[in-house]
């Protein structure tokens, strides 16, 4: 089973994080310390719609942002 979560990412050290959503932890039954194996690709920021629910992007969220 799969399902697509859009997440934001933030910067720890001189990496990003990503954090899985409450709903997508329950629905799969995700546990700590549990490998998931992760798709990732860029969300085209200007899709209409593509974002809904996840909430409004900042300053720094910019692509063109250093």
């Amino acid at each position: 089973m799969a399902a697509p979560v859009l997440v934001k990412t933030k910067r720890v050290g001189g990496s990003l994080m990503v954090t899985i959503p409450k709903t997508a932890v329950e629905t799969f039954g995700i546990e700590e310390g549990e490998t998931v194996e992760l798709t990732v690709r860029p969300v085209r920021k200007d899709h209409f719609g593509a974002l809904r629910g996840i909430g409004a992007f900042s300053h720094a969220d910019h692509a063109d942002h250093a």
